[in-house]
């Protein structure tokens, strides 16, 4: 049984790909364990070269060109330096002993036909990889010498206002520049991966160039979440990858034609065509570059960064290279001439291509047999018509074909069209019945719902079967897909009220709370300007802001998604009740949410933080709280405090309502105060500590609600159904 089960969810496809790759593992594992010696040589080579590196030039290095002025640099662990060395000679390493590895083992996977027998010539696979190490070469400049400086004096000056130390684990700091240098190295391969997949034809190149929106949309949404948000710094992120993408369909659109038909790109007859235009683009483009030095383009450029609040200046080319400015003004029309001829010869050759595609794809064009018009076909033509001109027509169409060869007195060709006709529709209903007898086959064993069924066995003293489990996700299915009409309200509120508290926050918003905050401890405590908290990663404060919107946003919509679900759960008998309890129940949370705070805010909050600053002081400890731990810690006991008061109110409110009684929630109290834990479990560090912290007090408000509950329903003789007091 369970190997017919595996052979329901693992196809024979996906099991001979397991096994082709195990078994090319193994041969790579053996090709490594015969030339183990040369591989280890290259791996030691790497791993000391990589230590030795680090350790003499690429720190100081780093440290001198990337840290912000207002930033440092700070080690956790007595083993945070040893190690960040040892994990960049790690790197090293394994990147010097991957090709020696590869380059032993491809002959043993050659024999077992797992990588094809094909023979590259030297040079192309030498041109390759010069293409490969120069396109990375070029995306780490990028990244080190443009977008790195603005970001991290961004990141820097963006914590800084906000009340925050800027001190960086020199563990996460490095691994972010590595990170992210590696992510633009990759990003910088895009021209050979798209040029690759469309001429083999895996990726064909017309979705490249047809799905363009959605690379674009995703270029941004990327650089979003993994870049600082202010404009310039998005933009700085995004053009590159975007002109590396129109660079990219170029070269594919070229390598396809160039695949499809050779002989029909005459690039030398497009420029013998153009010559005048392309020398015309030269010298517009040279008085362009002479005219934007002599006005003061440049000097327009950086008060537009000044405007953006970008600190970047860009020199005029008489201030970066000495010179006068007459001679400057000339250079800069030569340069920009220079790139329009590029840009104009780059153009027409994509016409030139651009033509030959249009001949290859005329050349390909195949009739459709579709349109054929069957009044011009004789009797032996409507024999040998294809199956697809009599399944385009509809009945009256095929009789009204029919008639007229009658007309014409052509009774053979007349029988002919309604034979044809008849056999095509026979088949297509032959056909369909066959694919709903396989749906119902296939409906019958679904192996997610037997294997389902068997998991929840373990668990029942009845026997689950795949009704059952079939019925439970048919009714979360229904549930869900309720929500299908109501989604643009719950995700607009959800993005409103997100985007509305990060743009708060991020705009001084969390700085005012700092320093608001910091106010309230009593003096003798308080700390320094800008001495904690902390932030050990670069974009530490920034992940924080995020993180507290989405939470506050989520909250915000959860009285909606209860609301929207309420038709679908009572259809399907979860619920009971009137429904306008969830309208007051979503207000109660709101003030309840108001009041803790403010009760968390002013007054809870400061005395615990000031009796934990006290006690170490007192110690003769440093305070250096990091960000994520200090507003977390302030998270909870302000709107943590509020939330612990929407439990109570919550429980009475839904028993009122009828929604759930007081008997049910007396007597399976077992299940929320499990479910608390488990939350708490997943959802919090991983310490046992933290997970107490969060669900005792949870638990212990549930009991309050429940002892709230008893006197409101004297002991559960009023009301505790929940039925009396909904009547």
């Amino acid at each position: 049984m369970s190997s017919s089960g595996s052979d329901g969810i693992v196809g024979p496809e996906t099991a001979r790909a397991i096994g082709t790759g195990r078994e090319s593992i193994g041969v790579v594992l053996r090709a490594a364990q015969e030339r183990l010696q040369h591989v280890f040589i290259a791996f030691v080579v790497g791993l000391l070269g990589g230590i030795f590196l680090m350790r003499l030039y690429i720190w100081p290095q780093l440290e001198a060109d990337l840290l912000a002025a207002e930033a440092q640099v700070i080690a956790q662990t007595p083993f945070d330096v040893i190690l960040m060395q040892v994990k960049i000679g790690l790197f090293g390493g394994v990147a010097a002993a991957v090709p020696v590895l590869l380059y032993h083992a491809r002959e043993p996977l050659r024999d077992r036909d797992i990588i094809p027998d094909v023979t590259v010539k030297r040079w192309h696979a030498a041109v390759v990889g010069l293409l490969c190490i120069g396109l990375a070469t070029l995306g780490i400049l990028y990244a080190y010498f443009l977008f790195f400086p603005l970001m991290f004096d961004f990141l820097a000056g963006n914590a800084v206002g906000a009340g925050l130390a800027p001190k960086y684990s020199i563990v996460k700091w490095t691994e972010f520049i590595f990170f992210l240098a590696l992510s633009f190295a990759l990003a910088a391969q895009l021209p050979l991966l798209m040029g690759a997949l469309s001429y083999s034809g895996v990726v064909p190149y017309e979705v490249f160039r047809d799905k363009w929106k959605y690379a674009v949309m995703g270029i941004f949404a990327f650089g979003a979440f993994f870049s600082p948000p202010d404009p310039f710094t998005q933009i700085l992120w995004a053009t590159p990858l975007i002109l590396l993408y129109g660079l990219s369909l170029y070269i594919s659109k070229i390598l396809v034609t160039m695949k499809r038909g050779r002989e029909h790109v005459d690039v030398s007859g497009v420029f013998r065509e153009r010559w005048n235009r392309i020398l015309g683009v030269g010298v517009l483009g040279f008085a362009g570059g002479y005219a934007a030095g002599m006005y003061g383009a440049v000097g327009a450029f950086n008060d537009g960064l000044a405007f953006i609040g970008s600190q970047v200046r860009v020199p005029t080319v008489a201030e970066a290279l000495g010179v006068p400015p007459e001679t400057g003004y000339l250079l800069l029309g030569g340069l920009v001439a220079v790139l329009a001829l590029v840009a104009a010869a780059l153009y027409y050759a994509y016409v030139a291509v651009d033509r030959a595609a249009r001949v290859v794809a005329e050349r390909n064009r195949r009739p459709d047999p579709a349109a054929i018009d069957l009044d011009e076909l004789d009797a032996a033509g409507v024999r040998g018509a294809p199956p697809e001109a009599f399944a385009a027509l509809s009945e009256d169409e095929a009789l009204a074909t029919a008639q007229r060869a009658l007309d014409d007195g052509d009774d053979e060709k007349a029988q002919l069209v309604l034979d044809r006709f008849d056999e095509i529709q026979a088949a297509a209903e032959e056909a369909a019945e066959a694919e709903d007898a396989d749906e119902a086959a296939g409906d019958d064993s679904n192996p997610v719902q037997s294997t389902a069924a068997g998991m929840m066995d373990a668990f029942t003293d009845e026997e689950t079967t795949e009704d059952d489990i079939g019925g439970y996700y048919y009714d979360i299915r229904f549930v869900l897909s309720s929500l299908r009409s109501r989604a643009f309200h719950i995700v607009g509120t959800f993005m409103v009220v997100m985007v509305a508290l990060f743009g708060w926050l991020y705009y001084g918003g969390f700085g005012d709370l700092r320093d608001d905050f910091i106010a309230r401890i009593p003096a003798e405590v308080q700390p320094e300007a800008a001495a904690w908290p902390i932030t050990l990663h670069p974009v530490e404060a920034l992940v924080f802001q995020v993180k507290l919107s989405v939470v506050i946003a989520a909250i915000a919509v959860l009285p909606m998604i209860v609301y929207y679900l309420w038709p679908a759960l009572s259809d399907r008998g979860v619920v009971t009740g009137d429904r306008r309890t969830i309208l007051v129940w979503g207000g109660s949370i709101v003030v309840a949410l108001a009041a803790g705070s403010y009760l968390g805010y002013s007054f809870i909050a400061p005395e615990v933080i000031s009796y934990l600053v006290y006690d170490a002081l007192r110690e003769g400890m440093v305070i250096s709280y990091t960000v994520s731990t200090f507003a977390w810690l302030i998270f909870l006991l302000t709107v943590g405090i509020g939330l612990l008061a929407d439990i109570p109110v919550t429980m009475v409110l839904f028993h009122v309502g009828g929604i759930v009684s007081f008997d049910t929630m007396r007597a399976r109290w077992r299940v929320p105060v499990l479910a608390i834990f488990a939350a708490s479990a997943l959802l919090t560090p991983d310490s046992l500590y933290t997970m107490f912290v969060i669900a005792l007090p949870m638990v212990a408000m549930y009991l309050v609600g429940l002892g709230l509950l008893y006197l409101v329903t004297l002991g559960g003789r009023r009301g505790g159904s929940g039925r009396a007091v909904g009547e």
